[in-house]
């Protein structure tokens, strides 16, 4: 199966990004949000990986946080070490550790680009011991919809065709079957759609670039022409307006979530092993149908 994305320019964009300055408003959020739902896990972690997340923070947040004894940082480019912080360089698709090491995976806004996400969770997966907990957060579905709708319509008008422009990122509705296929038990999958404004859609843009989110897509077409970016800016601007002349863009950041499967466990009840007729729990009179 051919990939989709181009792995060595997306390592070439994100270093470019780190180069201009990272834009991490987004892995902040996703940070924030993770303490949020660790803090349900009633848990110490002897051992915590931080899978392919673009920026430091969250193997820092690990290791000040208490939550976990030691922290491995699988980065996707070399940087500087951090203090309680073991580092290594490599990528979420080709996971250079053991099978059971780790106790807690964590990855934040680095999956999106995976060619292979079932591939990758498998490698989370068997990277994880007995009881181990793995978290995500990656880009989904209606993330830039209004940038995919105007990159289109712009280039057909201009250039008489459609190329990719904006990356297909995954659909909540499919993550959950994706853990289990990958071997996790009490797979949970929610997302929330994070809007963001700014003066014009170039701010959008140069923020993308800075994210190291610009097309790595393999089919890509070569160089936007100008027509066609003005045209695209232009459509933006009419369509994706508040009143304040500012434009919005759509992000979807999807979380993901599950246990490698262990004994203590809680199990799903075999079909007929009830105790009790569900008409008797609610307090109602059961009817059987005369067909």
């Amino acid at each position: 199966m051919p990939s989709l994305f181009d792995a060595g320019l997306i390592r070439r964009h994100l270093a470019r990004a780190h180069r201009l300055g990272f834009a991490d408003f987004l892995v902040a959020r996703a940070l924030d949000d993770l303490g949020e739902r660790m803090g349900t896990v009633l848990r110490r972690f002897p051992l915590a990986l931080d899978c392919g997340t673009p920026v430091s923070t969250a193997a820092a947040w690990l290791a000040a946080s208490g939550r976990a004894d030691a922290v491995v940082r699988l980065a996707p480019l070399p940087e500087a070490p951090q203090g309680g912080v073991a580092l290594a360089v490599g990528d979420p698709e080709a996971l250079p550790f053991g099978e059971g090491r780790f106790d807690l995976a964590v990855s934040l806004m680095a999956l999106q680009h995976a060619n292979d996400l079932p591939g990758a969770l498998i490698q989370i997966r068997r990277a994880l011991k007995p009881d181990g907990l793995f978290v995500g957060c990656l880009l989904g579905g209606r993330t830039l919809t209004e940038l995919r709708q105007v990159f289109a319509e712009a280039e057909s008008e201009v250039e008489g065709g459609v190329s990719p422009r904006v990356a297909p990122f995954a659909e909540v509705r499919d993550l959950g079957g994706l853990l289990q296929r990958a071997g996790f038990a009490l797979p949970v999958t929610d997302s929330e759609t994070v809007p963001v404004r700014y003066a014009d859609p170039f701010g959008l843009m140069r923020d993308l670039r800075a994210m190291g989110l610009t097309n790595a897509l393999r089919e890509r077409r070569g160089t936007l022409r100008r027509t066609t970016l003005m045209r695209a800016a232009a459509l933006y601007a009419e369509r994706f307006s508040d009143p304040d002349g500012r434009v919005r863009a759509t992000f979807e950041m999807i979380w993901l979530s599950g246990w490698v499967p262990h004994e203590s466990q809680q199990k799903p009840l075999r079909p007929g092993s009830a105790r009790m007729r569900l008409a008797d729990a609610l307090g109602t009179t059961e009817h059987r149908s005369s067909s």
